[in-house]
């Protein structure tokens, strides 16, 4: 094993936007569903109210649940736990690697997608089917966007190792094709009859996936329009110290 692998393996310190989400979301998982609605409310009204229940957003136009959804978690301590470490491990890299700013977007970005993917296949099952159950059950969690990261990750440190079921070492993106697969065959085999929203989590990957290949696109052709609009004018500078330097360059 390399001097270059050993440091991979190494815990990221948290970044500024990370550590934000962490907070927000620990504070209202914390406040919100343990404190609140467990001791204060007689029914489950944070999930009712701020959960993604497709059925509700189709007929009552809550589209404030598609970001709502996001900051919720079960009562389960593991559902939270896993979330905001992958949140730390995954999203601290990218932001360092992106900005704060953009990692913000595409986090977001990943989380309402993935939602709004959620709600347009499970809408289409269940006017095919008949089936109205998936529609009144709520989705919650972080999970969505947090698999936008895992696939972030895997396409820009798809070299870096990592350990799958912390024994098996293995590349990122090898990493991230296997949980996507896995993902998929779940959904397969489950349906919507299972507690995890594996569709929201490939909803999470597809969305990331597409918006990172269409930001690409757009900013090479912003370059090719630049480059062709100066001709041979145009001389391309690059510091490579610099980069080094700047956490927002792209890669």
């Amino acid at each position: 094993m390399s001097q270059n692998q050993q440091v991979q393996f190494q815990v990221p310190s948290i970044t500024p936007m990370v550590r934000n989400l962490v907070i927000i979301n620990v504070v209202i998982w914390v406040l919100g569903v343990l404190i609140f609605q467990k001791h204060f409310m007689q029914s489950e009204y944070l999930f009712s109210w701020f959960g993604l229940t497709p059925e509700v957003v189709i007929s009552r136009a809550w589209l404030w649940q598609f970001v709502s959804y996001m900051f919720l978690h079960s009562n389960s301590l593991f559902h939270v736990l896993f979330n905001m470490l992958m949140l730390w491990w995954l999203g601290a890299e990218l932001e360092r690697r992106w900005g704060s700013r953009f990692f913000l977007i595409y986090y977001l970005i990943c989380g309402v997608g993935a939602g709004i993917l959620y709600t347009l296949v499970v809408g289409a099952y269940s006017l095919i089917t008949g089936d109205g159950a998936p529609l009144l059950s709520p989705v919650i969690g972080a999970s969505g966007a947090v698999y936008g990261l895992f696939l972030a990750y895997g396409m820009i440190f798809g070299e870096n190792i990592i350990y799958f079921l912390m024994i098996i070492p293995m590349k990122a993106k090898y990493f991230v094709m296997l949980l996507g697969g896995v993902e998929l065959l779940t959904l397969l085999s489950t349906g919507f009859s299972s507690n995890v929203a594996n569709l929201a989590h490939l909803g999470g990957v597809v969305v990331g996936f597409l918006f990172l290949y269409y930001w690409i696109n757009f900013k090479g052709k912003r370059l090719r329009k630049t480059t062709s609009r100066h001709g041979r004018k145009l001389k391309l500078v690059v510091d490579n110290e610099s980069s080094k330097k700047d956490p927002k360059y792209w890669n």
